[in-house]
């Protein structure tokens, strides 16, 4: 995981699964954590994220205080299926591309 050097976020690349979850988490975390409305994460470039690494996010952007969003760049269409079929009224998701 990378921070985004124009916008608040992040940049992830490859897979997103058991190996790869605690980066996934920590930077969950700090999203979390930051003062930011808005973080971005730019998915572009990762291929996989399995049903906990959605989870993390979801659970992550539930979290969220009111007005705070999450903003997914590009990200694998599965994701935004699991979203959809799991946590279709969470509204501090906004998927864009792809």
């Amino acid at each position: 995981m990378l921070p985004l050097t124009d916008r608040p976020g992040w940049q992830a690349a490859g897979e997103i699964s058991l190996l790869t979850r605690p980066a996934w988490e920590k930077t969950l975390d700090h999203l979390a954590r930051s003062d930011e409305e808005t973080c971005h994460l730019e998915l572009s470039a990762v291929t996989f994220v399995d049903v906990a690494g959605v989870s993390a996010l979801a659970m992550t952007a539930q979290g969220l205080s009111q007005g705070r969003r999450i903003v997914l760049e590009e990200p694998p269409a599965t994701l935004r299926r699991v979203l959809n079929m799991f946590w279709p009224d969470l509204l501090s998701v906004e998927v864009m591309g792809r």
